[in-house]
């Protein structure tokens, strides 16, 4: 899979998203409110970037672009300031009712994540040796956000556990993802710099 050339576009993008809902309007006022499709793209995004470059890296940009075209793949991007570097948190680990089980607690105060985001997780072993050696390390969807400041993953069934004192986890989420460009625009305003705009479609392939 190619990864977008390392060029930064300018600030001041725009990023779109809109989620894939089917609402069914009922009486009173009231509605249904579906999502479709599978879990982890239900909410594609589309972001409008520029890049204001020298006439070099917009002939890298376009010839990279154009490749995309010939060979019909999606490309790797991370947008800027997209995704977050490791957070230290705490985490527990039971089934909801104080008995061993699947159900992972992380606490981080404003921690940023949605669910069905993708974290790639580590997890520091109980202090307690009764409580286990802790979850797998790895990457865990979100399976709930509670509020701001807690989030649930889920282990597998040879993970279950009880653990009730807080311990240490690192996670990271990756702000890459699979995009399109389905066309872009390019201006050459003075000698040697030019701007190119164009809009990345999220595409959700493996």
């Amino acid at each position: 899979m190619a990864t977008f050339p390392s060029i930064t576009p300018t600030y001041g993008m725009r990023k779109q998203s809109k989620p894939k809902v089917r609402v069914t309007s009922l009486g009173d006022g009231y509605e249904f409110r579906a999502l479709y499709g599978l879990p982890l793209s239900q909410d594609p995004k589309v972001y409008d970037l520029t890049f204001n470059v020298s006439e070099t890296n917009a002939d890298v940009i376009e010839a990279f672009l154009r490749s995309r075209v010939a060979d019909q793949a999606s490309f790797t991007f991370t947008p800027p300031a997209e995704g977050f570097s490791a957070k230290t948190g705490t985490y527990v680990q039971s089934n909801g009712s104080g008995v061993a089980g699947t159900i992972i607690t992380v606490t981080f105060a404003n921690h940023g994540v949605a669910i069905g985001d993708v974290l790639t997780v580590d997890f520091t072993a109980p202090a307690d040796p009764d409580e286990g050696s802790g979850p797998t390390d790895g990457s865990y969807v979100v399976a709930s956000s509670a509020d701001v400041n807690t989030f649930t993953l889920s282990s597998t069934s040879a993970d279950s556990a009880l653990i009730t004192v807080a311990t240490n986890v690192n996670f990271t989420l990756s702000g890459a993802g699979q995009y399109v460009c389905d066309s872009w625009t390019k201006t050459i305003p003075y000698n040697n710099r030019a701007i190119i705009n164009c809009s990345f479609r999220e595409v959700f392939e493996p």
